[in-house]
């Protein structure tokens, strides 16, 4: 390398150090500008893959933290799941309930359907309940589909949101579900839409697989 060479190598790692400094001075700026802390509305919802898997990563990632998680499943009743097994080996942090009677496809019955959801929506409210006050039972409430309930007018909309925007002020509380509505959608605090774009089941024709989808 000629010394030319080696000159406009030194000024191109002075240039390209000089913008990292700037680029952490601005983010160093703005995050010593958020300073609250509160619970959050959090929605996993959209046509793709993984908006349970990411709710069970948070409360996964909040047992790390020593936090307390209360779960609530709409749909999903009879299956078992790794997210089951791995969760109750943590009894004195976690408690879970799986209420549900499977998909409308699978029941065939809107009455028998109507009574799973109000069952799992009286013990949702009966967990988000428990956290008013100085002692409360649960940091994180996961509400695992209850979109889909919402979507199929198994619940009063206006009585969940109602709840919902009225939650204990600390309270994580994680809803899932595809088709989330729009009147939850503007309650929450953050919102992510899973995207589909290619999906086994779809396109090869590869079935529900443990790990992976249970």
């Amino acid at each position: 390398m000629s010394e030319a060479e080696k000159d406009q190598a030194a000024a191109d790692f002075d240039r390209a150090n000089e913008k990292s400094r700037k680029r952490k001075a601005a983010r160093d700026k703005m995050l010593s500008s958020k300073v609250n802390e509160k619970g959050l509305l959090i929605v996993h919802t959209g046509k793709g893959k993984g908006k349970s898997t990411a709710a069970f990563g948070l409360a996964t990632r909040a047992v790390g933290n020593g936090m307390k998680i209360g779960v609530v499943q709409f749909v999903k009743g009879k299956w078992e799941t790794g997210e089951k097994y791995v969760l109750e080996k943590f009894p004195e942090q976690v408690d879970m309930y799986a209420l549900g009677e499977g998909f409308t496809w699978d029941t065939q019955d809107r009455g028998r359907d109507i009574a799973a959801a109000e069952k799992a929506w009286a013990k949702s409210k009966e967990m988000i309940d428990a956290c008013r006050g100085d002692d409360p039972k649960y940091n994180m409430i996961v509400l695992d589909e209850l979109n889909i309930t919402l979507r199929y007018d198994h619940l009063n909309l206006e009585e969940v949101i109602d709840f919902l925007e009225d939650k204990p002020e600390d309270l994580h509380i994680v809803v899932t579900g595809r088709n989330a509505k729009e009147e939850m959608i503007e309650i929450a605090d953050l919102v992510t839409e899973m995207t589909l774009v290619k999906h086994p089941f779809r396109d090869q024709n590869i079935k529900a697989q443990r790990g992976i989808e249970f």
